[in-house]
């Protein structure tokens, strides 16, 4: 992946250009405070925006644009089903109910929120539709693990544009984001910080002292150089501002691996095995 500065992005395995670095919006309250969120974001040159269903903030993403100036092909937009609405029928409801709230015509990426058993096939049987029906530019999954893709694999019939996990130097996956690569399935990050845990981890203060960078900076640059999506989430304006400033420096392959062997296999989140 070409890092170059917050305008970049990188090519999914359809042709469509996606933001590599994003706000997350992720218990963003709706209404102003998501709306604040945005606005800082779009201010400090982001061009990706994540929600969910189960945020219940779509309605507030699409008034921040709308309260913008600026079209709405400019920014790269990402929802998801939510598990209650899995299915293919009930998939296809939670879409346009999606579309409704923000006022789009289109989404730039659909995902499934999560594996659901018994069910993300069809699920994702629906976003396929919805693909081929020119309503969403991508789809792909969320929370897969190596398993879940290999049988979503046995029946899709378009390959998953981008696959968004856990992703941070306590979780590294590095087996899961091969795999990905392997299938050209993209990986972006979620609570790429741990949800502010990362400020505990004594490694990443040291190497990101050598930068004259800040420990989020450093963790943010690290998702890149992986080559994995991010999309850190704040509704602070100096943090969002910060999390921008990440394209000044280059971290060396050592500092690179020294931040892959912080690894420890733990969540923040819920593990999608037993979820």
């Amino acid at each position: 992946m070409q890092i170059t500065d917050i305008t970049g992005s990188v090519k999914l395995n359809n042709g469509v250009e996606m933001p590599y670095i994003g706000l997350g919006v992720f218990q963003s309250r709706d209404g102003q405070e998501v709306i604040n969120a945005i606005t800082y974001a779009l201010d400090a040159g982001y061009r990706h925006i994540d929600t969910a269903s189960f945020y219940e903030n779509e309605n507030g993403v699409g008034n921040a644009i709308k309260n913008y100036n600026i079209n709405r092909n400019e920014v790269f937009f990402t929802s998801k089903v939510w598990n209650d609405d899995q299915g293919y029928d009930s998939t296809i409801k939670a879409f346009n109910k999606s579309l409704n709230l923000m006022g789009f015509d289109y989404l730039d990426l659909y995902l499934v929120h999560w594996p659901v058993k018994g069910k993300f096939k069809e699920t994702y049987r629906a976003l396929e539709t919805l693909y081929k029906e020119g309503k969403v530019r991508a789809i792909g999954v969320s929370n897969f693990n190596e398993t879940h893709i290999d049988e979503l694999m046995q029946n899709a019939e378009i390959t998953p544009a981008v696959n968004q996990i856990e992703f941070h130097p306590r979780l590294v996956q590095q087996s899961l984001l091969d795999k990905c690569f392997e299938l050209g399935i993209r990986p972006e990050a979620w609570s790429p910080l741990m949800k502010g845990l990362v400020f505990d981890i004594n490694e990443l203060q040291k190497i990101a002292n050598r930068y004259d960078k800040n420990i989020p900076q450093l963790v943010l640059r690290w998702n890149l150089q992986k080559g994995v999506i991010t999309i850190p989430k704040s509704i602070n304006k100096k943090r969002i501002e910060s999390n921008a400033n990440i394209f000044d420096f280059i971290i060396n392959d050592e500092d690179m691996h020294k931040i892959d062997r912080l690894n420890q296999n733990i969540r923040t989140g819920p593990d999608p095995d037993s979820f």
